[in-house]
């Protein structure tokens, strides 16, 4: 509970600065494997960070590995933005959408 508490005031101040200077910021959050008996109907993953971050993020985007060098992100948590994915790959020249 403490840690949760402690990065809950992180987030609110990152936040804060967000709004004062205007710029954007990308938060990431490291998921782990969900054993759990209702994993088969839902996501196998969960965030370790927990809700905290979810709550504080305005959109939030998961990116997992497709097949070979592809990656997928998928939009699945926005206020103004419906619920999509794109494949894209990392190649020496940047980012290249698929």
């Amino acid at each position: 509970a403490e840690r949760q508490q402690i990065l809950g005031k992180f987030l609110r101040q990152l936040l804060q600065l967000c709004d004062i200077f205007g710029v954007a910021v990308v938060i990431t959050n490291q998921v782990v494997s969900d054993p759990s008996g209702m994993s088969m109907f839902g996501p196998q993953t969960k965030p370790i960070g927990g809700n905290i971050i979810a709550h504080a993020s305005t959109t939030r985007v998961s990116l997992r590995k497709g097949s070979k060098a592809t990656r997928i992100a998928k939009i699945f948590d926005s206020p103004n933005l419906p619920e999509d994915e794109c494949q894209f790959t990392i190649s020496n020249e940047g980012i290249v959408d698929e």
